[in-house]
């Protein structure tokens, strides 16, 4: 798995960094060069990492968008997302914003940060024709500042639940009993699944929040209000997830790992029942072929006693940003004819990079309707597509690290005893402190 492609590891700025550049977003300023008259010829240069995934899509988008513009030439240029977003920071904090490629992708929870400190590197998509109400709303949103549109949502982080049926019916459980739950269900379905099984469900790595994020944004909560204010402190939905988090570590459904080798060798292996993450991490499971037709997916539990809970949510994602500096109508023009227009591009990329669509037209197409024999001969596709017009929007901000450390750090002292308000109030005041 290409850990730095699909999940939700980004380059934090400091205090320091913000309050030296103190830029705004562009408020618009370069729609109308994105919305001006398309070159017909030139060459677009894409900054993008994973040669298997992110690089071959854009490859294949070129091939498309170039049966009808045989003049424009698309260069990719493969760099890391790290090195992306301290390129990013360099030239923006230089004011050499020509050195900037055409187009690049940006982590999806790095997305507003960078708009919000770099807004002049980046061209307001919102009247460029794209059509961003054919993404799903939360996705839309992380590239979303003060109602402006800055990024053509790409890689799926819809979250799923994935299970061996196998393993259920040994427990006299079917998918049923997993599928539109609570985390309550979940805990006594999985203490009987153990009981009978051997099994823990899930894992996660030490120290990581990512399961906690998850259900966060899954009821709607955020570290930040829409103001990008810290809201960590006497947050009931974030105490609501550690509670859970306890609970499933309690009731032994919770395996800690210490590495991401670990973390995925705990379900290929057999060792535990299901994964639970980003719809990405199937790419590892369907990695222990001795087990196909043995999984099936479902959506995740949502938390008891929240009224905005669901059972949708997501990790990770990112999307693709157009430049304000060099070619913006041409870079939006090939954006809004493939990765947010063309049913091909997706038929081609899905079979065989696993790149599964957030643009939500791709999924009436044939090939998403398919049945995945891995996956017990279901339309697994079409699932996921489904889910992720129904994840919550939240709010990631400039300081989404800042704050995702601090929650990070206050999770792991609440697990090991610590009073939760304390715990979160010193989270708090850590990232109100960063801001200051």
């Amino acid at each position: 798995m290409n850990i730095n492609r699909r999940s939700v590891l980004g380059l934090g700025l400091g205090a320091a960094a913000v309050a030296t550049l103190a830029a705004c977003n562009s408020g618009g300023k370069n729609d109308q060069a994105v919305a001006g008259d398309v070159p017909t010829s030139g060459t677009l240069t894409v900054w993008c990492w994973d040669p298997a995934f992110n690089i071959y899509s854009m490859n294949e988008a070129a091939k498309i968008y170039q049966k009808d513009h045989p003049d424009v030439k698309v260069k990719v240029v493969e760099t890391p997302w790290d090195d992306i977003q301290t390129k990013l920071t360099t030239l923006a904090q230089s004011g050499k914003l020509d050195q900037l490629p055409d187009i690049f992708l940006c982590q999806n929870n790095a997305f507003q940060k960078n708009v919000i400190n770099y807004g002049d590197a980046f061209s307001d998509l919102t009247k460029g024709g794209v059509k961003f109400d054919e993404f799903p709303p939360a996705v839309v949103g992380y590239s979303t500042v003060d109602g402006a549109n800055y990024g053509v949502p790409f890689d799926n982080g819809t979250a799923v639940q994935a299970l061996r049926i196998d393993y259920l019916e040994q427990a006299g459980l079917t998918m049923k009993d997993f599928t539109d739950i609570s985390w309550a269900d979940y805990i006594e379905r999985g203490t009987q699944l153990k009981a009978k099984t051997g099994h823990a469900l899930i894992s996660g790595q030490s120290g990581s929040s990512d399961l906690i994020m998850m259900m966060l944004q899954s009821a709607g909560g955020s570290l930040f209000d829409a103001d990008g204010k810290p809201t960590i402190a006497k947050n009931d939905i974030l105490l609501k997830s550690i509670d859970v988090l306890k609970q499933l570590q309690k009731a032994g459904l919770y395996v800690e790992v210490n590495s991401w080798d670990e973390y995925i060798r705990g379900f290929i292996s057999g060792n535990h029942a299901s994964a639970l993450n980003g719809v990405w991490i199937l790419g590892s499971v369907q990695t222990a072929k001795d087990q196909s037709g043995k999984w099936e997916i479902t959506n995740v539990p949502k938390l008891d006693g929240i009224d905005s809970a669901t059972n949708y949510t997501a990790n990770g994602g990112s999307s693709w940003a157009v430049s304000a500096g060099k070619q913006p109508a041409l870079a939006n023009d090939f954006l809004k004819s493939t990765f947010a227009g063309s049913t091909q591009l997706y038929d081609t990329i899905l079979p065989k990079a696993g790149a599964l669509a957030n643009w939500m037209p791709a999924a009436k197409s044939d090939i998403y309707q398919e049945k995945q024999a891995f996956f017990n001969n279901t339309a697994i596709y079409a699932q996921v597509v489904d889910y992720s017009a129904k994840v919550p929007k939240n709010n990631t901000g400039a300081y989404y690290y800042e704050g995702r450390d601090a929650a990070s750090v206050a999770m792991t002292k609440i697990l090991k005893g610590a009073d939760p308000t304390t715990a979160l109030d010193e989270a708090q005041k850590t990232v109100e402190f960063a801001m200051k």
